[in-house]
């Protein structure tokens, strides 16, 4: 009995990494957004009813395929130790809930959540997940330079631009609100030119505003997230390539081919020497 167990759970792990799956996953995902999409529009009872019975068979299959990767791997530390089948394993069970009587607008919400496994089953989708996830802690530092920005000129802006217009300048917090609009570029000329006619020189304070905050923070920014993504593919090459990536950075490529040379040349002076 036992045996036939372990083949069973071996049968599964390889249905659970074999492309086929992967790629059957993904288009049911599809099917279900398409299906949440359509329930939106003004639709005929039949095609209702056929929707309401692709959202029972799409429920089933998501169950299933949960419970295959579940027993694929066999230890509930293991499975659980993944954020990612936390959040499948969330998303599937919220798909359970009933959409009818008082759980109806939760259980709506759920299935349009479903969506989002797209990005868990597709690896490059996850990869740039982990980045944005990773560089949030650094942007936060950026955040708050930005913030203390905001703050100095929401201060300024008020004190000199509150008789002009006290619905955009007229304290701080209303000030700051302005200031992003500003930072957006909506409409801001048009504010710029209220503050010029009694203030000429105001011109100044909203182009060094926009080069900080337009040009220099949000530079920042993609920066910072353009850097951990880099960190994130290279740590995806070394655990590809079977590298450690443990105490420390993965090695970059260059480092690599660097190393790669140095072993070619020992093993041609070795040859020399047995020669």
């Amino acid at each position: 009995m036992l045996t036939i167990w372990k083949k069973f759970l071996a049968k599964l792990e390889k249905i659970n990494d074999s492309r086929l799956f992967q790629m059957s996953v993904v288009l049911v995902i599809v099917i279900s957004a398409l299906s949440i999409g359509a329930k939106t529009h003004n639709l005929s009872s039949g095609f209702i009813e056929i929707l309401a019975f692709a959202d029972i068979a799409i429920t089933f299959f998501f169950v299933i395929e949960i419970a295959i990767r579940y027993l694929a791997i066999g230890n509930f530390k293991t499975f659980f130790k993944s954020g990612w089948n936390i959040f499948d394993t969330i998303i599937v069970i919220g798909s359970l809930i009933p959409s009818q009587g008082t759980g109806i607008l939760l259980a709506r919400l759920l299935r349009v959540f479903r969506v989002l496994r797209l990005v868990s089953m597709v690896p490059e989708l996850r990869l740039l997940i982990n980045a944005l996830l990773k560089a949030i802690p650094r942007m936060g530092y950026i955040a708050l330079l930005m913030f203390v920005i905001f703050y100095i000129y929401g201060a300024v802006g008020s004190i000199l631009f509150e008789h002009v217009n006290s619905t955009l300048w007229g304290d701080v917090s209303i000030a700051m609100l302005t200031l992003f609009r500003i930072a957006t570029f909506e409409d801001w000329t048009d504010i710029m030119y209220e503050t010029m006619e009694p203030h000429p020189l105001s011109w100044i304070y909203y182009i060094s505003f926009i080069f900080l905050t337009a040009f220099v923070f949000l530079n920042m920014m993609v920066g910072t997230v353009l850097e951990v993504m880099h960190e994130e593919h290279e740590r995806e090459r070394a655990r590809s390539h079977g590298e450690s990536i443990e105490g420390g950075e993965p090695a970059s490529r260059s480092q690599v081919e660097h190393l790669q040379s140095e072993l070619a040349e020992i093993k041609a002076l070795l040859r020399k020497k047995n020669e």
